[in-house]
């Protein structure tokens, strides 16, 4: 059973610091990579043709096993989910007149650039919301389901809703976006690393992810998959390194039109990436040493009585079926006061975000039940200040 790790970062006493979905602390493994990879710059003579390889070939294979791909070379290196994104959008096949389904207040990354490109095809936009339920996630599921037809293209949605943690079945999504032709494209950034995602299980084409958050990576480092869909594809980039024996750095003066296998057609430039990629590498190293589905257990016992107390003080938060572990909407009831609320976290030096109408609770496993039950005490003071309002 994992325990608290809390040992493994350098975060002060007096924080009580919930917001993993905002960006993850860093380890102390990692900081000491990074340090020593900066100052490697100060002798370049000692990196040798291996090390441009080396580091980008350990993320691929430490991703590729935290979504269960046997296969590497299906894993390309991005900046950022962004870039990940542009990759899909300019090589799926769209007509005009097709539509792409998303959910409604999805992140902005995974939203403008389907906007582009229905405006450039002549196509629309589908987004759906939940219909008011008890079951956010199965109403949230049953909406992107609604909203699959005939002339659907593209599926594209988190794993999680990224303000609130609530979970889309996406096996059920793949199956029905599979019987149109569309393609299925996941957000991972708010859930690969403390929720588990199988992609032989829920077969999309492609899942693209921030690593700086529940990867607990660099920023501006990321990593996606890109299935069989996009073999044959166009990068959104030309570069030295994703073209085939690129190892060979005596022929590069011999121009190869052949890319990389797999995905390696899809990676950015200066890939290589010499501080970076080690840090990302040893993040994701010490995740699958704990286990995804540890973490995620992990966020649900130590998040477990809070959330029922929390309720019991008329706040909404989803059921257990409903959400995620590690990213918890909470919704305020009437009789908690939201400028007290905000004042006890500032007093309490509690971190969490709002996002929507949600304040999104993120723990990791840095967090104990000491930190919710600081976060409750915030709530209950929120709560008391309420009942003491003039009539």
């Amino acid at each position: 059973m994992l325990s608290c790790q809390k040992h493994l970062f350098s975060i002060p006493e007096d924080i009580t610091y919930l917001n993993c979905a905002y960006m993850s602390p860093q380890m102390k493994s990692v900081d000491e990579i990074g340090l020593r990879s900066v100052l490697r710059k100060n002798s370049p003579w000692e990196t040798t043709i291996p090390d441009f390889f080396g580091a980008p070939n350990e993320v691929k294979a430490r991703f590729a096993a935290i979504l269960n791909i046997s296969d590497p070379q299906r894993v390309a290196i991005v900046p950022s989910v962004s870039y990940g994104l542009a990759n899909v959008a300019r090589n799926l096949p769209f007509r005009a007149g097709q539509n792409i389904v998303l959910a409604a207040e999805q992140f902005p990354s995974n939203f403008y650039i389907w906007q582009r490109l229905v405006e450039e095809k002549n196509g629309s936009l589908k987004t759906v919301s939940a219909a008011p339920s008890s079951n956010r996630g199965q109403a949230l599921t049953q909406a992107v389901l609604d909203g699959i037809d005939e002339k659907t293209a593209v599926v594209t949605l988190g794993h999680v809703h990224w303000a609130d943690g609530t979970l889309y079945d996406l096996e059920a999504i793949g199956q029905k976006a599979r019987s149109v032709g569309s393609a299925l494209v996941i957000d991972g950034t708010q859930s690969i690393g403390a929720l588990s995602f199988d992609v032989a299980k829920f077969q999309p084409d492609a899942v693209v992810c921030g690593g700086y958050k529940w990867l607990m990576g660099p920023y501006s480092l990321g990593a996606a998959y890109y299935g069989p869909l996009f073999d044959q594809g166009t990068p959104i980039e030309e570069n030295w390194i994703n073209r085939l024996h690129s190892e060979d750095f005596r022929n590069l003066v011999n121009y190869q039109p052949a890319y990389q296998p797999g995905a390696g057609r899809y990676s950015m430039g200066e890939q290589s990436q010499f501080v970076l990629a080690p840090m990302f590498a040893e993040a994701m190293r010490q995740l699958l040493e704990w286990g995804i589905d540890n973490i995620q257990a992990y966020c649900a016992r130590i998040s477990r009585d809070t959330i029922a107390a929390l309720q019991d003080l008329g706040c909404q938060v989803d059921p257990f079926e409903s959400r995620a572990n590690h990213l918890i909407g909470v919704r305020l009831g009437e009789n908690i006061d939201p400028a007290v609320l905000q004042q006890q976290f500032s007093e309490k030096r509690v971190l969490v975000s709002v996002r929507g109408n949600a304040i999104r609770v993120a723990p990791n496993v840095y967090n104990d039940e000491g930190d919710f039950e600081v976060l409750l005490g915030c709530f209950k003071a929120a709560a008391k200040a309420k009942t003491m309002l003039p009539v």
